[in-house]
């Protein structure tokens, strides 16, 4: 069974897709997002399957796309903010490189302007983006095999720190 060379948790604006990318470039790989994965096989944008169907429904469909792209893909791979808060999605990351991009509320506040389509951000973002992370930060820590703080970084120095934390060399 195939399996990511790197996966990348962490919450929705941090820069999961930009440093992927960088990172698959510098590995020479390919690069998957989970969260383009549902949107094309679902037909429709995150945001409205969120409202059209709950949560629930999302996380769903979320786990059984992670669990695909983890099965099939063998570059680096971007999660979905939410995706580990799934159980089984977190045992299928143990032994993998999972690199945890992490952000503090000001940051998150500068990148993603907190109001864009973020269906669990919608009411008072700063309160809940603050909320969110207090919910879901062990989550991340407990997959991670490296944490690195993206505050003040461009996305270049967040790939190579993530680049040097995990020990892998450059394509």
């Amino acid at each position: 069974m195939s399996a990511p060379l790197v996966v990348l948790v962490g919450p929705m604006g941090v820069g999961k897709s930009t440093v992927g990318l960088l990172l698959a470039e510098r590995l020479g790989v390919a690069y998957r997002d989970t969260d383009e994965d549902i949107v094309t096989e679902q037909g429709r944008a995150i945001a409205e399957i969120f409202v059209d169907e709950g949560e629930s429904a999302f996380r769903a469909i979320e786990k059984a796309a992670v669990a695909r792209a983890l099965g099939a893909h063998e570059g680096v791979l971007a999660l979905g903010g939410g995706a580990i808060l799934d159980e089984d999605t977190r045992a299928l990351l143990d032994g993998l490189k999972v690199v945890y991009l992490s952000m503090d509320v000001e940051e998150a506040v500068k990148r993603t302007g907190l109001n864009q389509a973020r269906p669990l951000l919608a009411v008072n973002p700063r309160k809940q983006w603050r909320e969110l992370m207090e919910a879901r930060r062990h989550l991340y820590e407990s997959i991670a095999t490296a944490v690195v703080a993206t505050d003040g970084r461009t996305p270049e120095e967040v790939t190579q720190v993530a680049l040097d934390a995990l020990e892998l060399k450059e394509a």
